[in-house]
């Protein structure tokens, strides 16, 4: 696994867009040296310009400002939204631009789906929202339930040191951003941290070398579970591995709980989860459907001391194909806080699911079709890889100011 474990680190839970817009843009606005930041989407919409102006007000004060988005997710940038960027100064680039066939997006794999940010070496934030009012619950009806975290410590050093690797040469290849990374790290970024903070990893995975890293450390967790696995993820839908490692962590008497979507942004994902929920059930898994609105949410928190926090979902494209970052943390305070958010939105908003009983040959037919259904999902990313072997493009985006 490509992590670093490293303590002396702090965590601040920052919950939707209403705990993460302000802090992340006053941040970034006051940088004096430098941002980074990498996000699957950004929309020009309220949020959107917020970052924006936050951005300007860095670039302005002298930071040397890089921006990476996915082309795929951000594919309707205005050039009223990109040009005043561009020249303060700001270097824009787009993992993989859009291509579109008859008007619809049509490279949806491989994509870069890191929601970082790292300001002046000493503060990062890595989490799950992206910058786009649909994050925000009070004002947007559909707005998504959804972590991220404020980072301070040595770990930001590994944070920086990866989106560096991301941003610094215009069109690299994926390995040469892993094997700039992996140099970065051999300068021991771990110097100077304190015994009283948080031991924690900064985890990625990327179609290289680290294609499993995030789901090992999900499997490590859950196959050391003394009393309780708490998984709260917006599309469930993984290997066989974890989903054994679950029911046999239920059956030797761990309480596993997963809040999963009831209303999600996409129905097909609803449809598809539910295959797995037989399965689960008769193991002892608990199922909660958290139904107050989309939930977005990637976390996971077990013993109320190991949790994480990050951009990867537990489904084919995130385990097997996309460009994803968490943080794993070792830290009673924060799991235990993190602990207490999911459980206070167990307890409002969501609807556990019960073991239904059918006949026989009702039954048959559900396990049948289930276990079709889940080979040819998890086959997806292997025969995708063998068409998508082309290495992704980053492309930097330029100033038409003559």
């Amino acid at each position: 696994m490509n992590s670093h474990w490293i303590p002396g680190n702090h965590f601040k839970l920052l919950e939707n867009g209403e705990g993460y817009y302000p802090r992340v843009f006053e941040v970034i606005a006051a940088a004096e040296r430098e941002v980074l930041l990498e996000t699957f989407i950004l929309f020009d919409d309220k949020v959107g310009r917020q970052l924006q102006q936050a951005l300007l007000a860095a670039a302005g004060r002298g930071a040397e400002v890089h921006v990476l988005i996915d082309g795929w997710g951000s594919p309707d940038l205005p050039e009223s939204f990109t040009q005043p960027l561009l020249d303060a100064g700001v270097r824009l680039r787009s993992f993989e631009p859009v291509q579109r066939l008859f008007g619809a997006r049509i490279n949806l794999l491989r994509r870069m789906h890191n929601k970082l940010v790292v300001v002046d070496g000493e503060r990062a934030f890595v989490g799950g929202i992206n910058y786009s009012e649909d994050h925000l619950t009070e004002s947007h009806p559909q707005g998504k339930q959804d972590y991220a975290v404020e980072v301070e410590g040595p770990l930001v050093g590994q944070i920086q040191a990866f989106c560096r690797a991301n941003v610094l040469a215009p069109q690299p290849t994926r390995g040469q951003w892993i094997q700039r990374w992996r140099a970065d790290l051999e300068d021991d970024s771990s110097q100077g941290a304190e015994d009283n903070g948080a031991v924690a990893a900064f985890v990625t995975r990327d179609n290289h070398l680290h294609r499993t890293d995030i789901e090992r450390h999900y499997r490590a967790a859950v196959r050391s579970a003394q009393r309780r696995v708490l998984i709260a993820n917006a599309y469930f839908f993984p290997g066989y591995r974890l989903l054994r490692d679950l029911r046999r962590a239920a059956r030797r008497g761990v309480q596993v709980d997963l809040v999963l979507q009831g209303h999600p942004d996409q129905p097909w994902v609803k449809r598809a989860t539910e295959l797995l929920y037989r399965h689960l059930l008769r193991a002892g898994v608990n199922i909660f459907e958290y139904n107050e609105r989309p939930l977005h949410g990637k976390v996971a928190v077990v013993d109320d001391t190991w949790a994480t926090v990050g951009s990867s979902n537990l489904d084919p494209t995130s385990l097997s194909l996309n460009l994803e970052a968490n943080v794993v943390v070792r830290d009673v305070e924060f799991a235990r806080h993190l602990r207490e958010r999911i459980d206070h939105l167990m307890a409002e908003s969501c609807e556990r699911i019960q073991p239904t009983p059918t006949g026989q040959l009702h039954s048959a037919w559900i396990a049948v079709r289930s276990m079709v259904v889940f080979h040819l999902l998890r086959r997806f990313p292997v025969w995708a890889a063998k068409v998508t072997v082309r290495e992704p493009r980053v492309v930097v985006m330029h100033s038409k100011t003559p």
